[in-house]
C-alpha cells in the first residue's frame, strides 16, 4: 500500500519525497514550529531535524521566518508546495482507502494492527511514529 501510495504521489508531482518528508509536514502544519520542537515531535535528534529541515528548504517545501518570540530561533513554515503536498497525500490516501474498503473490512484490518501494535510495545499509549529515513 505504501508503495501504490508512493507511485500516486509521484503521478501527482511529488517526485523524491518519503514517508519522512510527510511525517514533517504533519508536524509543521499551522503556525510551524522549531527545529528543536521537530525533533521532538519526530524523535529524533536536533541534528536530524535540522538535516530534514535543510532539505526540505532546498526542495522549497519549507521556509525559515524569525521566531514570533524574538532571539535567535527560526521558526520552520511549510510553503505552498508542501501544503499542496498534503492536500495531494490526503485525496490519495482516501483513495486508497475506499479502494481496500470494497475488499476487506477497514474496522477489522485497523483492530488486528492495534493489537499487534500494543502486543509489540505492551500496553499503555501506543508508541510515537518514527520516522525512517
Amino acid at each position: 500500500m505504501l508503495g501504490e501510495f508512493t507511485r500516486r504521489l509521484a503521478e501527482a508531482g511529488h517526485t523524491g519525497l518519503r514517508p519522512l518528508h510527510g511525517m514533517a509536514f504533519q508536524a509543521l502544519k499551522g503556525p510551524g514550529a522549531t527545529a528543536v520542537e521537530l525533533a521532538e515531535r519526530l524523535g529524533v535528534t536536533k541534528q536530524a531535524a535540522g538535516q530534514i529541515v535543510d532539505d526540505l528548504e532546498k526542495r522549497g517545501y519549507v521556509r525559515r521566518e524569525p521566531h514570533p518570540e524574538g532571539g535567535r530561533r527560526k521558526l520552520v513554515v511549510l510553503t505552498g508546495a508542501a501544503e499542496a503536498h498534503l492536500a495531494d497525500a490526503g485525496r490519495i490516501l482516501h483513495e486508497l482507502e475506499t479502494e481496500l474498503g470494497r475488499s476487506a473490512d477497514l474496522g477489522v484490518l485497523r483492530g488486528e494492527l492495534g493489537r499487534v501494535l500494543r502486543a509489540l510495545g505492551g500496553e499503555g499509549p501506543l508508541p510515537p511514529l518514527r520516522p525512517v529515513w
